[in-house]
């Protein structure tokens, strides 16, 4: 550890005393209220002849980036990031093969 003078230390506590106290003169802004429902996916699937919409509803979570999905209504997973769920809706709907 470096030693340091009086002069240094006084300069310190003042330059700390002055950074909070502008700090508190800063105006606050609120952060935004986010919904519960975040995000809606459709998905239309064309391969079979006739078309089969399947709705995807995100619901925010207790983290960050993370989601409650429920898809046609039904609960898929309680918590799950954003790439999870694309991997997953890749897999569950894979493509079909040429004739």
């Amino acid at each position: 550890m470096y030693r340091q003078t009086n002069k240094a230390s006084k300069n310190y506590r003042k330059s700390y005393t002055n950074r909070k106290f502008a700090i508190e003169q800063e105006s606050f802004v609120e952060p935004q209220n986010i919904p519960e429902l975040r995000r809606i996916i459709e998905i239309t699937d064309y391969d079979n002849g006739e078309p089969i919409t399947h709705k995807l509803e995100l619901y925010k979570t207790d983290r960050i980036d993370c989601y409650k999905v429920l898809v046609d209504g039904k609960l898929w997973k309680k918590r799950i990031g954003w790439s999870d769920i694309l991997a997953g809706i890749r897999k569950a709907l894979p493509r079909l093969a040429r004739e």
